[in-house]
């Protein structure tokens, strides 16, 4: 049997309307920080330029393709490219060519936090205007590699809607509009996913959202319930994007496509208390428990875990928990597809701007320029993890060249 009869068989066991599984060579991939937000002070940020991935973005791409992976995650700036709906996709050519040179495939991140200033996303034509600069996005691309294109229609919906409607941290400002704004930016996502359809039948769509566990205080048990039910909100994006709900949103399972996990350290805490639970702290769920509730409520989609990573020592103790979770998850039956580490290169905080030590790469300026001085040993223990995971094992031709960065450290 061929791989595409396979495939054809695959996706016939499949339930109506669910794509087939997806493969990430070598398991492992990785991802740029890149969002574009309008922080707490009303500045705007561009992790991007900040971290000068547009600057280093041939090294970043061969240091990401010396540690073995082929897949990344990359942002467009959506309120950089479209300037009063007139699109600029130069900036998508240059990260593309350089993907090319490097044989890696890219996820598309079509809005990372930011937006056009002169739009509102709690205002009409916010999601049509999503949908032109998507479809002209995806006939770019179809344009110039053909179809079945990987997308990230908007990030971290469910995050941004507490962020920019519930507490106001990011523009617009939002206070207790947060479902409002959830609703708004689901009917984003959907018709930006049938746009890009309309042009490319075969697209993916990776919707990523972060997934948590509150917990009551320790003083405050009387909290478990409402901590129980403020967890329970994580689910209310997919449901909608899936059509599980909500369903005059036109939500549908083959948009809703692949599960895409961000999980950091603060995804667990204290209800009302603020702060997260310490990595050691027993009251933290297990992520493989986290994973198969996932796979429970979206059974027939492939999951990715599109962002995890940490800061300072704890890199390599969460890089290895993460490895062991996702292994145990895997054994049990949970379909994980892929494991992205998120910044691969350090990134200053959102609101005050200090460098946090995350990822694989520090940051050394020199005469203004940001050069990246690799972590070791958060390098050599991908390269521990990777001949760990059996599934890792299956793109042996990109193996991690950890040696040469010890030459040049």
């Amino acid at each position: 049997m061929d791989r595409n009869d396979t495939a054809a068989r695959d996706e016939e066991r499949l339930p109506p309307n669910i794509r087939p599984p997806i493969t990430i060579p070598g398991f492992f991939f990785g991802g740029y920080e890149c969002s574009t937000q309008l922080d707490r002070h009303g500045v705007r940020r561009n992790l991007v330029a900040e971290t000068q991935h547009d600057r280093f973005l041939d090294e970043d791409l061969a240091g990401a393709r010396d540690l073995g992976i082929v897949v990344l995650r990359e942002g467009i700036a959506w309120d950089r490219v479209d300037d009063g709906g007139t699109i600029d996709l130069a900036p998508v050519r240059t990260i593309r060519d350089a993907a090319l040179r490097h044989g890696q495939r890219i996820i598309w991140d079509l809005f990372h936090y930011g937006y056009p200033e002169d739009l509102d996303p709690f205002n009409e034509g916010f999601a049509d205007r999503f949908a032109r600069y998507a479809s002209t996005v995806a006939r770019y691309l179809v344009g110039l590699d053909g179809p079945g294109q990987w997308y990230t229609p908007i990030n971290e919906p469910s995050f941004l809607a507490w962020a920019a409607g519930e507490v106001g941290w990011f523009a617009p400002y939002g206070k207790e509009r947060g479902y409002e704004l959830k609703m708004k930016l689901a009917k984003t996502a959907i018709v930006g996913m049938e746009a890009i359809r309309a042009v490319d039948p075969e697209a993916r769509f990776v919707n990523v959202d972060p997934v948590c566990h509150a917990v009551a205080p320790s003083d405050a048990p009387e909290l478990a319930a409402e901590a129980a039910e403020f967890t329970g909100y994580q689910w209310q994006s997919w449901d909608m994007l899936g059509g599980l709900g909500w369903v005059d949103l036109g939500g549908r399972p083959d948009f809703l496509d692949v599960i895409g996990v961000n999980y950091y350290l603060t995804g667990q805490w204290e209800h009302r208390r603020g702060g997260h639970l310490a990595f050691d702290d027993p009251r933290r769920r297990p992520f493989r428990e986290m994973l198969g509730e996932v796979a429970t409520r979206y059974p027939g989609h492939p999951i990715l875990i599109t962002e995890t990573g940490c800061w300072g020592d704890l890199r390599v103790p969460w890089l290895k928990m993460i490895a062991e979770e996702v292994r145990a998850a895997v054994e049990s039956g949970t379909p994980i597809a892929g494991v992205c580490f998120y910044p691969l290169v350090d990134m200053t905080e959102w609101h005050e701007r200090h460098w946090m030590h995350f990822g694989f790469w520090d940051m050394e300026e020199r005469d203004g320029l940001l050069c990246r001085t690799p972590f070791l040993p958060i390098h050599e223990a991908l390269a521990t993890e990777r001949a760990r995971t059996a599934i890792a094992n299956e793109n042996p031709q990109f193996p991690p060249n950890i040696g040469q960065y010890r030459k040049k450290a």
